[in-house]
This record gives C-alpha cells, structure tokens and sequence, in this order.
C-alpha cells in the first residue's frame, strides 16, 4: 500500500483525500446524476465502488431496503472473487474473518447396509494451485459490508441511498437522457415519487428486476421442477464432517453442507425431490421442521437437533437467462450507445449449489463500473459500452449450462450414476469453472488476438491475469506481482526484459521509445495536471535476482515522478523470485521477453513483442481518448 507521496498521512490511509464530487456531496438524493445504480446486492455495490474512484463522475446507488442487508442468502466466495477483493483492499481482513475451504468429502450408501451413509471419499480443494487465494465461505452481507466501506473512503465519498423503489424508467434526449421514476419506501414521506435524470442507469435490482422490464429485456427459461429446502443453523450432531464442506447422498435424499464462518454456523441445502408441474407452488410452504426431518432422515444413523435457525427458505431449481444485458435490442446492437445495463440475477438465475450468484455478479458489477468510468471521466469513447453485454452474456449462458448439469448431478439418486466416484469426479475436473478462471474475453475493441500469444503461454489474452510471486528490488520483498493492480481504473502494463538493467536489450529501447516518443501511450493520455501514470500503470519484471539489478541503471520511466513533491515511485521495479521463476512459470523466454496488457478489471488484453512499440500505440488508440481531445460522454 502506498501513501504519503501527497504529504505525511497520520491517519487510515485508506481513507482518500476527498476529490471532485465528494466535496460536496449532498445526503439528498439529487435529481440528475451520471449514474443511478438501482440495488446494494454484489453486482450493484461492486459496480457502485468501482465508479466510487471516479472523482468527476456522480453515481447514486439507491435500494428499497431501509438499510444494510443483515442475512445474506449466498455465502460462497470463490477464488476470483477474493482476488477481486484484494483489487478492492480489504482481501485480507475477510479472509481473517470467513470459514475457509481446504477439501470436500462426499458421502455416499453404505454398500453392506443401504440405509446408513458412510465417507466415501474427499477431495482437496484446488489441489492443482489454480490461485494463491483461498476458497471461502461468509455472509454476503459482510462483502457488501465491505464494499460499502471502500465506497465511503473513497474520493467520492459515496453512500446507498436506502428506502427508494424503482418503479419505472424511458429513455429521451437530453444530455441526461434516462427518465426515472422512483418511490419513497421508508420515514414520514413513504409513498412520495420521485422522478430522478441520468446519464446512464445499472439495474442490479434482482430477479424480478423491474430495470429488466423496463427496457423489454426477456428472461429466458424455466423450472427444473426440483425442490431443495435450505437453512442457516446452530445444532448439535453426531456427524463427524460437520465441519467440512460435504455432498451427502442417501436413499433418503440428498444434502450439501457447507459450514459457515464463526465456527458454529452452517448451512444446509436439504433435498426435497421432484415438484409436480400442478405444484402450484405448495413445495414452498414446506415447514423448517419437515425440512430438519428430511435432513436427519438423510444423515442416518447421525442425528442433527437443531438449536436455532437465523435464516431457512424453501427454493425450485431454475435456470433462467437473459437475452441481453443492455437496452439495445439485438437487431439494433451497434447503431447506438445502450444507456441502461442490466447485471447480476436480473440477468442470469440458477440454483445456488454451485456457488456461482454473487460470484458472477461480482464480476458483472466491475465490468460495467470500470467502463462507464472510463467513459463518462472522457478516457474512453462511448462504445466501449457496448462490449458489456457481449462479453457477459456469454459469461452467463456458460454458468447456466455448467449449473445445470452440475445440479442434475447433485439431484441424482446414488444408483442413477454410472460410476460409484462420477460426483466427486466432475468436482475436481471441473474445478477451474466454479473458481471463476474459465472467463475468457474474445478479441474486441479492448482484448487483441493471439498472433503473439506464443511469447506468454501462462498468461492467456482474454482470462484473468494470474499472479506470481516476485521480488520488488528496491526492498527486497517478496510480493506478489498481481496484487499491486488496484481497482483505480488504470490500465497495467507489465514488461518483461531480456535482460538485465545496463545491458544492450530491447526492454530498454522499448523503455526509451515509452519514455520519448510522441507516439507513447503514456504522452499520448495523461494530462497536464496528472502523474504520468494515472492512466497506465507501467511495470517490469527482470529475468535475473533483485541483487542483480541496479537501481540507477533502472530506465527512468520505471522510476516515474509522483504527487505534488515529485517523489520516486520505486514499486515499478522486480525481479524474479528465486523459489519460483515467473519467466518459467508462464512460459516466457527471458532472452526475448515481452509486453503483457492487463485491464482495469484484471484480464490480460494482449501480449505483444518489446519491439511492437506501434502494435502497441494502436492497441490503446482503439479505446483511449488522447489528453485534451473531448470524448463522447453521453
């Protein structure tokens, strides 16, 4: 973490200087805004604390709720996720606080007696080190909690504006085009309307999204016409894993347990079969106690007896998509800039045995934040809008048809699977999807093609970046090379030489040409009164031990001047570490090196040679708008 380049910091440095709209932020909601974000669930808040880093940009965030969410349905936090936390600041204080998942067991029939359950086997969880975060579990609310907090000590100083309904919204002219209709849910004035002006509006209000709705948006699909009951308790029991996440099938049904942060806490997705097409919802009325019985009969010969249950619903599997993810209908997709986005269940429903919802939402919400910062602060054209829906709708349509199949497995009877290991099997091997590393962005506007990928094979154009341990030079620490990349919406640039500093190389004529030319990117879009890095965040990586590597030979512009002081920045500058080789790792040459481009939301965009210093301005002229030329804001 870095402060103090701005002067001497006595207090939280996570708390920023305020900037921009934060320094007069009204509490009342105001009638026009850059963006209103309709609901405080994962996709909204992420979007919300993202735009929150925007100084220049207003953004709202309102919800029904007459505050915070204090019991949060989902609580599993994959991989990607906490790795999105880490972007976002607070990886480490969750991790402290959440249940972590080490393994699974699975629990099938005893084969000498069908009506006993017996350990048939446990799988490690991410044995094949697909990141260096952990697998999670945690009240969503307390990730809300979190972002929430990020928002406040941003720059803007944002907050949720609670107690306001959406009620409905059109489309006009004007410089604030997006027409509002809100109600008052909460105080002396509830019922009072409200009609609020945007530039743009994200609709993260849910399932029953009425954004979605709205802008005629279809949500596709249907019902599984299974039923799970579920619940949040405090017991006491004779069942050995109670502790460790486990699939539990039975001739009675079966269970997933998923224990929950605190020690005491855990959850319980509770079979309760096939529902009838005439069910007319009446599974739903299914009683807490019938559902503890269902679960005892499951658990046989262990007893469960329930001391306290926080929080118990009763679900049907559905697996529903939406057609699209913005206003523009699909036969008018590149003829205009969409204005009002949908994310998280107002786009895509499934069950929540995978653990996906919040998740995916999560990255929903970055997405879109990141891009309409970048458009309305004038860094970007508006049509780098458009690659919202079309990248994740694919996201989407991909975790509908893992969770079917994964939930059809969960469903199946012990005697309908054709190998007695299929479960725990399709678990391991398809580990990296549920993680949330199978995304892989394709060729646009913003991601390249993969003409150079051979240079690179471990960082893949299109995925997550995966980060690798390496020795920062100037201290000697071993860090993590990825989790320097904030969610401050710069893009990052990593070089990795051919050589060591000082000697004849084309890391170091690439560096000249970053530093001189009138065609480098980092002349090309910082500003007057901005660091040269406030739009691309240069770094690079030797091939050789930080001993190796002398500072002053260091080519200056990794050495950038930073702040009112000028101070040098010295946290541009690694080596490779010496326990594990991050040339060796993702399959980079040393002797030839490369250029590797990452996002603001941490997915590589292209791989390109150190010469392709035009390949490179070309690149960033596509989505960047050079200092002092306007963009189209909306």
């Amino acid at each position: 973490m870095q402060f103090h380049h701005h002067g001497y910091v006595s207090g939280d440095p996570r708390l920023l200087p305020a900037e921009g709209t934060g320094l007069s932020r009204p509490d009342r909601l105001p009638d026009v805004m850059d963006v209103l974000v309709v609901g405080t669930g994962p996709a909204g808040i992420v979007a919300a604390a993202q735009l929150s880093m925007y100084p220049s940009v207003t953004t709202r965030v309102v919800d029904r709720r007459p505050g915070r969410l204090e019991i949060g349905q989902a609580d599993g936090i994959q991989a990607r996720s906490v790795e999105t936390f880490q972007a976002f600041g607070f990886a480490g204080r969750i991790i402290a606080e959440a249940y972590r998942i080490t393994e699974m067991a699975f629990w099938k029939p005893d084969p000498h007696d069908i009506s006993r359950i017996v350990r048939g086997a446990v799988a490690v969880d991410d044995e094949h080190g697909i990141s260096e975060f952990p697998h999670l579990l945690v009240n969503q609310a307390r990730v809300l909690d979190y972002f929430t907090e990020y928002m406040a000590n941003a720059p803007t100083r944002m907050k949720p504006d609670f107690g306001w309904e959406f009620r409905g919204l059109e489309v006009t002219d004007g410089d604030h085009p997006v027409r509002v209709t809100l109600v008052r849910t909460v105080g002396d004035r509830a019922g009072e309307e409200r009609i609020v002006r945007a530039k743009y509006v994200v609709g993260a209000d849910g399932a029953r999204s009425g954004v979605r709705d709205a802008i005629g948006a279809r949500h596709l699909g249907g019902n599984a016409f299974h039923a799970w009951g579920v619940m949040d308790i405090l017991a006491v029991t004779d069942f050995p894993d109670i502790r460790t996440k486990c699939s539990i099938q039975s001739e009675a049904g079966n269970i997933l347990l998923i224990p929950r942060e605190g020690g005491y806490l855990f959850r319980m997705y509770v079979d309760l079969g096939e529902v009838a097409p005439d069910d007319n919802g009446a599974v739903r009325r299914t009683t807490l106690g019938e559902i503890v019985a269902k679960a005892n009969d499951i658990l046989h010969p262990y007893r469960l007896e329930v001391k306290d249950a926080p929080w118990w619903s009763v679900y049907e599997v559905g697996h529903r998509l939406t057609d699209r993810f913005d206003d523009v209908p699909v036969d008018l997709i590149g003829t205009r800039t969409p204005r009002v986005f949908i994310t998280g269940d107002a786009c895509h429903t499934h069950s929540a045995k995978a653990g996906q919802g919040m998740n995916v939402s999560i990255q929903d919400g970055w997405n879109i934040g990141w891009k309409l910062g970048q458009v309305l602060s004038g860094r970007s054209p508006d049509t780098l809008l458009a690659t919202y829906s079309a990248e994740r709708h694919v996201v989407a349509q991909n975790l509908i048809d893992f969770d079917r199949e994964w939930s059809t497995l969960m469903a199946k009877k012990p005697e309908e699977f054709e190998s007695p290991s299929a479960l725990e099997d399709f678990y391991v091997s398809t580990a990296e999807f549920p993680a949330g590393f199978m995304t892989q962005y394709q060729p646009s506007m913003i991601v390249g093609d993969d003409i150079h990928q051979s240079l690179v094979s471990g960082f893949p154009i299109g995925k997550r970046f995966k980060s690798a341990r390496v020795v920062r030079v100037a201290d000697a620490n071993d860090v993590h090379l990825g989790h320097h990349h904030r969610a401050d919406g710069r893009w990052r640039v990593y070089a990795f030489a051919d050589a060591a500093p000082g000697e004849p190389s084309a890391l170091a004529e690439w560096a000249d040409w970053l530093a001189s030319s009138p065609e480098s990117p980092l002349a090309m879009y910082a500003r007057p009164d901005e660091d040269v890095d406030s739009v691309l965040d240069v770094k690079v990586v030797y091939p050789v031990l930080h001993g190796e590597v002398e500072l002053g030979r260091v080519p200056g512009v990794f050495l950038p001047r930073t702040g009112p002081f000028e101070l040098i920045d010295y946290e541009k500058v690694y080596a490779r570490h010496p326990d594990e080789d991050i040339f060796a790792a993702r399959g980079i040459d040393p002797a030839v090196g490369c250029v590797v481009v990452v996002r603001p939301d941490q997915y590589v965009a292209n791989v390109l040679p150190l010469t392709a210093t035009e390949e490179l301005a070309a690149f960033f002229a596509r989505f960047l708008v050079p200092a002092g030329v306007p963009a189209a804001a909306g």
